[in-house]
């Protein structure tokens, strides 16, 4: 969350973004395949059924729901990020749901992250999805006057750190995380979640949370060094900066979403030679990186579902290149930015009923093979034609070339790859590399290859 303009009264927040602490903050999450689903707003039952059927055999590591807690009523989507109590009961499913959730994907080989939303409670009054009444200071046994900041005004001033983490974002009651109380509440919902066999947390809003004070409450889980990955917004010049918190795990890096968008629409892809740690961002090691989320797809900030071979390729080359551990943001279509899913999040089939399944476009799912495959190796072999068409190897076990011209392309290209006959699984055809490591290829405008060690036959 950052600065956040809401269409609507209270319409909030969330980015994405995810963080781990094992012994210090990794690379990447636990275990051999970094790269999450986000499927937003997805129900239970539908996430579920999406591990067996797509994750797990793609190889996605990772599946991040949304919010699980008892939310405020109300169809749009940013009523899941206005708790108003710790049960399991929001509009995606209950608890016998989501812990049949947690096991059908563990069967499936897919670790879950939970969205979790403790900076803030509601802005308002009434009763929640699963019954409970509240008002925005008093949550019956759970949250009274006394456990909130004293700020009550709205976060307004960027440079001041106080404002910042202790005000309410967008008028939402902000919990006092310096208390005893409070910390000692919201480990207890992390830790029940952890019951259910959650593998990893994103923290909401975590720029609006001091950092000793997420430490704390995280040394009081039952599994301290779980997966956590904080969304923190740079901004240039703030008073809070995402580098102060890595020491509790991944940090989710926001300029790289946000400068992909300008170099593929208005730059040159030939940039994007040293990308990550070159730039400026987070060491790749601490840093959750993706092409777009559900804030930032609203929002403009990034590209989205709409921006067409940009946002495609895009995707195709965070997978390709070795930098943090990527989110592919998988949503659905939205006219108005408030809207929340259809049919309440049940999701019969991909791309139907308005569900986009981005993790599903064959153009980026066959990419999350490739990315397992290479883990690890060292770019090489670079090339462009300084302008926008890039291709690079990654090491001896892929190669992937990508042509963002409006003309077709053709050029041999030198790889480290054994020779031998390949499959371009950006097309499913075959690549034959000789001896040298060389191939001769086409490729026509707004399309990439991609090929890698052990994928020979399409």
């Amino acid at each position: 969350m950052a600065r956040r303009t809401l269409p609507t009264a209270v319409a909030l927040t969330a980015a994405a973004l995810m963080s781990m602490t094992p012994t210090a903050a990794e690379a990447s999450p636990p275990g051999t395949k970094d790269v999450t689903a986000v499927l937003f707003e997805w129900n239970y039952a539908s996430v579920a059924k999406e591990c067996t059927t797509t994750l797990g055999p793609a190889g996605y590591g990772y599946v991040q729901v949304s919010p699980p807690a008892e939310h405020i009523q109300g169809s749009q989507w940013w009523t899941s990020y206005q708790p108003v109590s710790y049960k399991i009961a929001g509009r995606l499913g209950d608890r016998t749901a989501f812990r049949d959730m947690v096991n059908t994907c563990h069967a499936a080989g897919v670790k879950v992250v939970v969205d979790t939303v403790v900076n803030h409670m509601s802005a308002g009054s009434g009763t929640g999805t699963g019954g409970s009444s509240y008002t925005k200071y008093a949550y019956p046994g759970l949250y009274s006057s006394y456990d909130f900041d004293d700020c009550t005004s709205q976060v307004s001033n960027y440079s001041d750190r106080w404002n910042v983490q202790h005000c309410e974002l967008v008028g939402l009651a902000d919990l006092d995380t310096g208390e005893e109380y409070v910390r000692k509440t919201i480990a207890g919902y992390l830790n029940d979640l952890l019951t259910l066999g959650v593998d990893g947390f994103r923290i909401d809003a975590a720029k609006h949370i001091p950092a000793d004070d997420l430490a704390n409450i995280k040394s009081r889980l039952t599994n301290p060094s779980v997966y956590w990955k904080q969304e923190v917004i740079y901004g240039a010049g703030e008073a809070v900066q995402p580098s102060e918190y890595t020491g509790n795990g991944d940090v989710q890096e926001f300029r790289y979403a946000y400068d992909l968008k300008r170099v593929f629409t208005s730059e040159k892809l030939a940039y994007l030679t040293n990308y990550g740690e070159g730039w400026g961002y987070l060491n790749s090691s601490a840093a959750g990186v993706f092409v777009d989320n559900h804030d930032t797809e609203r929002n403009g900030s990034t590209l989205n579902y709409k921006s067409g071979a940009d946002y495609t390729l895009a995707n195709v080359f965070m997978l390709a290149w070795p930098y943090g551990a990527p989110d592919i943001n998988s949503g659905y279509e939205w006219s108005d930015a408030d809207a929340g899913p259809p049919n309440g999040g049940r999701v019969n089939a991909c791309w139907q009923d308005g569900w986009k399944c981005q993790h599903a476009w064959p153009e980026i799912i066959r990419m999350v093979a490739f990315r397992n495959a290479t883990r690890g190796q060292a770019v090489g072999n670079w090339w462009d034609n300084g302008n926008n068409a890039i291709a690079f190897g990654r090491g001896g076990k892929g190669y992937v070339a990508i042509n963002h011209e409006s003309s077709s392309l053709t050029r041999t290209y030198q790889t480290s790859l054994p020779a031998g006959t390949y499959c371009n699984v950006q097309n499913n055809t075959t690549v034959s590399v000789n001896s040298s490591g060389q191939f001769t290829a086409t490729l026509g405008p707004d399309t990439a290859l991609a090929i890698y060690a052990g994928k020979s036959s399409c």
